[in-house]
């Protein structure tokens, strides 16, 4: 089995740096995200990245999302923000939102898919924000399974999923709702709404009605 961290709460300082060092040296680490256990790993390294879709049985065909730990970091995987960032970043994040945005030319195409488009998150989740600020690095986000299996909800599943093959397990507990983050597609003509998760697709809807106001109003 892998290493596990093994007590349902915060882990320590110590062992946030361990995980992040191994994420630096080309590992894929499990940790618990705002919604359930994800898969940890260097977005941009495109071998890591071949690793992981091996891991997960997943089609090369479907992009990989990213977790930041801060805006700043934004910047250097996308190109600009459109029209509606503010509106959702200012109410959303950090939170369980992805926001779909205009890739950089530098992404690796695994993590894309080709699409010129990366999905983003800035997580609620102090542990997966700072051990994306302990590796200097964006981080793989997706859900710790198997491809067309449920997301793990538990340590214990997902070293029921990938057993030896992750070198570190980080237990936070089991999580109590299952719901996925919301995507929100804003690399389109207009934005739109590719999956209802934990937040209302009405509530995102608002929040992009009132930014479209409060933008036409400064301009006047």
């Amino acid at each position: 089995m892998p290493e596990r961290w093994a007590q349902p709460a915060p882990p320590s300082l110590e062992t946030a740096r361990r995980a992040a060092q191994a994420i630096r040296q080309g590992e894929v680490v499990a940790a618990r995200t705002d919604t359930l256990y994800g898969l940890l790993a260097d977005a941009g390294n495109e071998t890591v990245l071949r690793h992981l879709f091996r891991l997960k049985g997943r089609p090369e065909n479907k992009p990989i999302l990213v977790l930041i730990d801060s805006v700043d970091r934004l910047d250097r995987i996308v190109r600009g923000r459109p029209p509606g960032f503010s509106a959702l970043a200012s109410r959303f994040w950090p939170g369980p939102l992805t926001l779909v945005l205009p890739a950089r030319p530098h992404l690796p195409e695994l993590l894309t898919a080709g699409t010129g488009t990366v999905a983003v998150r800035l997580p609620r989740s102090p542990l997966a924000r700072g051990l994306a600020r302990l590796a200097r690095r964006a981080l793989t986000g997706t859900s710790a399974n198997r491809s067309g299996i449920p997301g793990a909800r538990s340590a214990e599943e997902v070293a029921a999923h990938f057993g030896r093959r992750l070198p570190l397990i980080l237990d936070s507990g089991r999580v109590a709702r299952a719901e996925p983050s919301t995507i929100v597609d804003l690399a389109a003509d207009r934005p739109r709404v590719l999956r209802e998760g934990r937040i209302p697709a009405a509530r995102v809807l608002r929040a992009l009605e009132t930014g479209a106001v409060r933008g036409r109003q400064a301009r006047e």
